[in-house]
């Protein structure tokens, strides 16, 4: 079975940064390509950003371009979304998935991820 946990949310000020973690265990986390999504109340869940299972290929979403970094550690089967230049607008619950089928490129779509983390909250206060 499949066990995502992220760590690393918390509160932060407008231009703080903060480093989120996700450990997976289940699988041979170094097949599977890995994305960080996120949802703030009222909103749909939206993509963040997404790695290949190699770490070749990264994707982010237009508006952590530039800010974020994903980023894995096969050795530590984990995944890490360095967030750097936090805005209010980036308060959410963070999720970690897995991609579906083995050495994948990385994609934006929910719809290709079926294992999820339970989130870990981010907070950025103005």
């Amino acid at each position: 079975q499949v066990q995502l946990v992220e760590s690393g949310g918390g509160l932060v000020q407008a231009g703080g940064s903060l480093r989120l973690s996700c450990a997976a265990s289940g699988r041979t986390f170094s097949m599977y390509a890995m994305g960080w999504f996120r949802q703030a109340p009222r909103k749909e869940r939206e993509f963040v950003a997404a790695i290949s299972w190699s770490g070749s290929n990264t994707l982010y979403a237009d508006s952590v371009k530039g800010r974020f970094t994903i980023s894995r550690d096969n050795a530590k089967n984990t995944v890490y979304l360095q967030m750097n230049s936090l805005k209010p607008e980036d308060t959410a619950v963070y999720y970690c998935a897995m991609r579906i089928g083995t050495f994948m490129a990385a994609s934006t779509g929910r719809e290709g991820y079926n294992y999820w983390g339970q989130g870990t909250q981010v907070t950025v206060s103005s």
